[in-house]
């Protein structure tokens, strides 16, 4: 689409040329571009968050969750239409704007402008991963460990059909269907295993369903999800590389994530007094707070430095302080810091997303197109196939539970940027890929709405809450 803003800028001294003799438009040295970085980050941060509020309130006054308007806010001031927020990942990535707007004020161009838009992007995309590793400690906070644990089978059968079938599906399908090379093949398979769980916790947080017995299978899952999505991309990643699998290294990776995952639960649970007993004898302004960011960063810092998610780690450190009794002083402190992040994340998945790969006239995006297709359905389908399997659940949405499993999200961009890298993918697979993260990450979000929406009676009970608390089973 047309950059009618970014036209408007660089087009903006010849309109207004006496602003140019200020002295504040005067040559800038390089001593003053590390300001101009704040400067661009905070009108970055204006966009973002006018964005999201006006994306999210437009759509729960539709009755749609407020997470699909800050991700439609995303793609609309993102490179798909208005380029205002452009999160640009090399020196050869575009200006936004906004960018140019900072240089056309300041006077400063070229090499200097781009240091200035990379230091912007890296600052906004780190804003970004703080807001994701606080919504799932908050998501952490909100969630049951027992429930979680009592539904473990369930939600480990779910992450384990929703990895394999899309996988195995779309992999054989792209080698016998349209012919492609097994490595590409099997790489873009590899793209379908995906589920965002910060997008789908975020819906079942606004739905009020994240403590429901599907929430949780669906939490539980997709965190299990996670784990096998990031040992698929560490072996799809080592093909293609070297074209072979490293299997010392993906055994690495599972011996560890299950050891995090358990083994910082385990000991967080026997820890949980010494932290209650830490913040009362503390006196400062926010002892529980603070205290608690310690502990959610110090097992997102663990997570990753063993090659895991570090949202993993937040989320297990929710979790574990939700047991405590502090978990609800906590979570109201908690709940502003999200408020104010969380939209960052949305903003910026939606900003990255190019929807210009889905214009059918544009000869070049045909392949992508076709492949798309197949991708989609089996993306969708597969994850929908995945909440039928759960077992022992009479009364549970299992619609439900496939759809929260539906949305790929950053997720899936990733393996598309990893593919991309890498060479591996041409640029109709490519964008393939991204057209199926698109259309999977859009859809979800109404779909959630539309089947908790039918599975509610006039109090907004769930089924499995009516039956809870049906005669005879009432405490």
């Amino acid at each position: 689409m047309v950059n009618w803003f970014g036209s408007l800028i660089e087009g903006a001294p010849w309109m207004f040329p006496d602003l140019l003799s200020l002295p504040l438009l005067g040559q800038v040295s390089e001593a003053e571009v590390e300001p101009l970085v704040l400067t661009s980050v905070l009108l970055s941060l204006i966009v973002v968050y006018l964005a999201a509020k006006v994306g999210s309130e437009i759509c729960i006054r539709i009755n749609l969750p407020p997470v699909l308007g800050e991700l439609i806010g995303g793609l609309v001031v993102g490179v798909s239409v208005l380029h205002l927020i452009v999160l640009a990942e090399t020196g050869d990535s575009p200006e936004s704007a906004l960018i140019k707007l900072v240089g056309w004020v300041a006077g400063l161009e070229g090499e200097a402008l781009q240091q200035v838009s990379q230091a912007e992007s890296r600052v906004i995309s780190v804003l970004a991963e703080l807001g994701v590793i606080i919504l799932l400690f908050e998501i952490g906070l909100e969630s049951n460990l027992k429930e979680l644990i009592r539904v473990g089978p369930q939600a480990a059968i779910v992450a384990v059909v929703g990895v394999a079938v899309p996988f195995t599906v779309g992999t054989t399908g792209l080698i016998t269907l349209f012919g492609l090379g097994t490595i590409p093949a099997i790489f873009a398979g590899a793209a379908l295993t995906a589920t965002s769980i910060g997008i789908t916790a975020k819906v079942l947080a606004d739905l009020k369903k994240l403590s429901s017995t599907e929430g949780q299978i669906i939490i539980g899952a997709a965190v299990l999800d996670d784990v096998l999505g990031i040992i698929v991309l560490a072996v799809v990643a080592s093909l293609a590389k070297t074209g072979e699998v490293q299997i010392a290294h993906v055994i690495y990776l599972m011996v560890g994530a299950v050891t995090f995952l358990v083994g910082s639960i385990f000991i967080g649970r026997i820890l949980n007094p010494y932290f209650v007993a830490l913040v009362d004898r503390l006196q400062t302004r926010g002892q529980i707070l603070i205290t608690a960011l310690i502990f959610a960063f110090l097992l997102a810092y663990l997570a990753a430095a063993i090659q895991l998610e570090t949202i993993l780690g937040a989320f297990a450190a929710g979790l574990i302080l939700a047991e405590t009794s502090k978990h609800q002083e906590l979570q109201e402190k908690v709940s502003p810091i999200a408020d104010m992040l969380a939209p960052i994340f949305f903003i910026a998945v939606g900003a990255r997303t190019d929807v210009s790969v889905l214009n059918p006239f544009n000869p070049d995006n045909r392949p992508g197109l076709i492949i798309a297709s197949f991708l989609v359905v089996v993306a969708i389908v597969g994850k929908l196939l995945s909440g039928f399997v759960v077992f022992g659940q009479p009364g549970i949405n299992r619609l439900a539970v496939g759809i929260g499993m539906i949305p790929r999200g950053e997720v899936g961009l990733v393996f598309a940027g990893v593919g991309a890298t890498s060479g591996i993918l041409s640029e109709s697979l490519d964008a393939a890929i991204i057209v199926m993260v698109i259309f999977t990450t859009f859809l979800a979000p109404p779909l959630l709405r539309l089947v908790f929406g039918n599975t509610e009676d006039a109090q907004g009970l769930t089924t499995a809450e009516i039956k809870a608390t049906a005669p005879g089973e009432q405490q």
